[in-house]
């Protein structure tokens, strides 16, 4: 069974029971409508490979209105002063589509308008490359990864005294590419946010992610696969899901993974790395391994769904090696009901986005 976390607390609750390859009614929806997702972890079969090293997770809780609440996530606890690196797999997502004037690819290997193939342009980018000083609420977090200062001015209230903290994505192997026909029933080619795209049924997609991680025996539970799609959007009875994170396995040997599809256009929902700053802060702070996700007051400890309905989809502009990439705004443990003085500064969201956020205010 599969449950869907997306924009609105409510569409969420809509989809919640829907059957891993079951085909939906596609539609082209316009004006579409921006959102991710956060798949229900498949944990009820076997393990089909031999024991092998878990994911590197620790626990910890806060409370918030006299209730306890625990959670699980990626690395060491931030009082350890470790660092911790995930190895991570890429895996290029080819859609083809039969129309009636040929075959129609959408495909991850394109090179782009600065000579790079999306590929090359997402391993280059700050998710994977230590390039930039990030700075929240006035605090140096130091130059590193993305998602690894993110975590660092979460916790910043112990990372301040054990600055040797980190949670670093090593260096990306690229995979074989995933080459999918989309059945008519599960997708077409449409125009969402104005731009030509490929779609698919996020179900249907889904199963064939995790039958290409059972296939390939090198993805552990101690690594971090990600599939990259391009210009294209996943859909689950309307379009548009830029990306979403999930597990598979046994309940002993979770194998977490995640999804994001690269928008080469301007100002278009998911554009360049958005979506795959969004899916890993989400699997760094709830990777699924226990329980299946991290409850709290507004639902579950999603970091990047109560940003994503801002500006720009809340995201922000950096620049590294001559190219400006998107990276999403991500939201704080006090946003959850942590205490304030957990963060960096004691704020709501990595980025200090300038719209007026309460704890829980714009759900989980």
């Amino acid at each position: 069974m599969k449950q869907l976390t997306v924009l609105s607390l409510m569409a969420a609750l809509a989809v919640g029971a829907c059957v891993t390859g079951t085909a939906l009614a596609q539609e082209d929806t316009m004006p579409a409508q921006p959102r991710f997702t956060r798949l229900k972890p498949n944990l009820n079969g076997t393990a089909s490979k031999a024991p092998v090293t878990p994911l590197t997770t620790w626990n910890g809780s806060f409370v918030y209105k006299s209730h306890t609440y625990k959670y699980n996530m990626v690395g060491t606890s931030p009082t350890t002063g470790t660092s911790t690196t995930i190895p991570v797999f890429i895996i290029p997502v080819k859609l083809s589509y039969v129309t009636s004037s040929g075959t129609t690819v959408f495909s991850p290997q394109t090179k782009l308008s600065n000579g790079q193939t999306v590929i090359q342009n997402t391993i280059a980018s700050p998710v994977f490359q230590s390039g930039i000083d990030f700075t929240s609420g006035g605090v140096d977090l130091g130059t590193t990864q993305y998602i690894d200062a993110f975590q660092r001015g979460n916790f910043w209230g112990k990372v301040s005294k054990a600055p040797g903290y980190h949670v670093l994505l090593g260096t990306p192997t690229v995979l074989p590419a995933l080459s999918l026909k989309v059945p008519k029933a599960d997708g077409s080619v449409a125009t969402e946010f104005g731009i030509k795209v490929g779609t698919a049924d996020i179900n249907w997609f889904d199963l064939q992610l995790e039958n290409y991680i059972t296939a390939h025996p090198q993805i552990v539970p101690n690594s971090l696969p990600i599939f990259v799609t391009y210009d294209s959007y996943l859909t689950s009875g309307g379009c548009c899901i830029g990306g979403y994170h999930s597990a598979m396995g046994s309940s002993s040997a979770a194998q977490a993974y995640a999804h994001f599809t690269y928008i080469d256009h301007v100002g278009i929902f998911s554009q360049n790395v958005s979506a795959l700053s969004h899916e890993v802060g989400e699997w760094l702070d709830d990777p699924l391994v226990v329980n299946g996700g991290n409850p709290v007051a507004c639902g579950i400890l999603e970091v990047g769904d109560p940003e994503e309905g801002f500006t720009n989809y809340g995201g922000f502009s950096y620049t590294l090696n001559g190219f400006t990439y998107t990276l999403q705004d991500l939201t704080y443990l006090p946003y959850f009901g942590a205490p304030a003085s957990t963060s960096a500064n004691s704020s709501l969201t990595f980025q200090g986005n300038p719209f007026h956020l309460g704890v829980c205010s714009n759900g989980g």
